[in-house]
């Protein structure tokens, strides 16, 4: 590294700070005029309307990114072109839907130019915008001010601190959206359903679980040298013990092999009800894949025993089967 490491960390931070700063004053200065937006999103949604944002440049690009945010979590939105809004692109739009114009200066000429053509339509208008005194705000149904002390640029001019503001903005109208409508986390899977997130969400352990030959079950009474080989043969890492009703009783993984080994020569003739963990840690079928993560996340195990709504085993969660489907 060169002498000028240092400098360079401290400018890195400078930015850090300096847009922090931008966002605790914009986090006290939201005010009713965001409470409107959000029921007037509500509204919209709710008799099939849309939300569609507009901007230029950089706020153009905070629209694309808001708009995914929206309509990932449910909330339909589209962006439009602000510069070929006046061209055709003015079709996105129909009556009832809730438009945002994103302009930091709210004086950009494209969307000044495109304000009448949007008078001709019925829907309600919102400038997030860091100019109140500006020609979209004044002639916009709402402001959501977006105003911040400084850009980040050392010259004041490259939109900085204004375009992470305006994009928090986006990201607070999406999330209060979200919760106002009660979305769910199954909903969010129904969006994703080819990614992680839709695997961990979607799945149910009974899609995940081993069973058959894959799950080694036996009585209580099996010896450990009779449970090792059933375990190997299921190409398992442990066995499922139960009465002879079928009730679960206990455990028995390859680890505790290990571990009775270096104190108890006889190990390989004992029953496994002897050395077995009663009470293990279960899941039942119905359960979210997610949830039999979080289990093995929390109890560093490998092993998680599935049971039925009776209680019964049906089952068995191998960790090691959990990459394999993405799910980690």
């Amino acid at each position: 590294m060169d002498g000028n490491s240092s400098e360079y960390l401290e400018l890195g931070r400078q930015v850090f700070e300096i847009e922090i700063e931008a966002l605790k004053s914009l986090c006290s200065k939201l005010d009713e005029n965001f409470i409107t937006a959000v029921s007037w999103c509500i509204e919209s949604l709710s008799r099939h309307g849309k939300l569609v944002l507009t901007g230029i440049g950089k706020s153009g690009n905070v629209c694309h990114k808001v708009a995914a945010t929206l309509t990932s979590t449910g909330s339909v939105a589209v962006v439009m072109d602000g510069v070929n809004a006046l061209h055709g692109d003015l079709g996105i739009i129909n009556d009832g839907d809730v438009v945002f114009i994103f302009s930091y200066s709210g004086e950009s000429s494209e969307l000044v130019n495109l304000m009448p053509a949007l008078k001709r339509f019925s829907v309600k208008i919102v400038a997030v915008t860091g100019s109140s005194d500006s020609f979209l705000a004044k002639h916009s149904d709402l402001v959501l001010s977006v105003k911040i002390p400084r850009e980040a640029c050392p010259f004041n001019l490259a939109p900085t601190s204004s375009s992470t503001a305006m994009m928090v903005m986006g990201d607070a109208l999406a999330m209060t959206i979200l919760r106002a409508r009660g979305f769910t986390r199954e909903d969010y899977a129904k969006f994703h359903p080819s990614g992680a997130i839709g695997r961990s969400l979607l799945l149910r352990v009974k899609e995940i679980m081993r069973t058959g030959n894959r799950h080694p079950i036996v009585k209580e009474d099996c010896t450990v040298k009779e449970g090792i080989l059933e375990m190997t043969e299921a190409k398992a890492g442990s066995l499922t013990i139960v009465d002879s009703q079928g009730k679960l009783l206990g455990i028995f993984v390859d680890g505790d092999l290990r571990r009775y080994m270096t104190r108890d020569e006889n190990i390989l003739n004992r029953s496994l009800g002897e050395v077995m963990t009663r009470n293990p840690i279960t899941i039942n079928d119905n359960a979210l894949a997610a949830e039999a993560l979080k289990i093995f996340n929390e109890h560093n195990i490998d092993d998680l025993v599935v049971i039925d709504s009776q209680g019964k085993p049906v089952g068995l969660v191998d960790a090691q089967d959990l990459p394999k489907m993405k799910l980690v």
